[in-house]
């Protein structure tokens, strides 16, 4: 199966989701995605960061700036209450719509 480079849709419920655990840098988050998605799901730096931006704009995510594992100055990012809120709301639209297909592929 081809990697995703645009998860159009689902980039968001993925970072709020992969934040829930605690804040993290953008190259941690990807990683992140790409392990849990056993490497099928790619997040490219061209999606990610626009979309971090726009999520902490949106009150979504509140970042800063510290110093990651391997001794570098990197901006992490961690869910805010409204991030929380958002992310209950997208698991359940998520799993809403995954079992309509679902439903739709068994029964067509």
């Amino acid at each position: 199966m081809p990697k995703a480079d645009h998860l159009q849709g689902s980039l968001e419920i993925l970072i709020l989701k992969v934040l829930r655990r605690g804040p993290n840098n953008g190259y941690a988050i990807s990683t992140c995605i790409e392990q849990a998605s056993d490497e099928v799901l790619r997040v490219e730096e061209g999606s990610l960061y626009p979309a971090l931006h726009r999520m902490t704009e949106n009150g979504l995510l509140k970042a800063e700036w510290r110093i990651s594992e391997s001794g570098r100055r990197a901006r992490f990012y961690e869910l805010t209450g409204k991030g929380r809120k958002r992310l209950e709301e997208e698991e359940k639209r998520w799993r809403s719509v995954t079992a309509a297909v679902a439903k739709v592929l068994r029964t067509v």
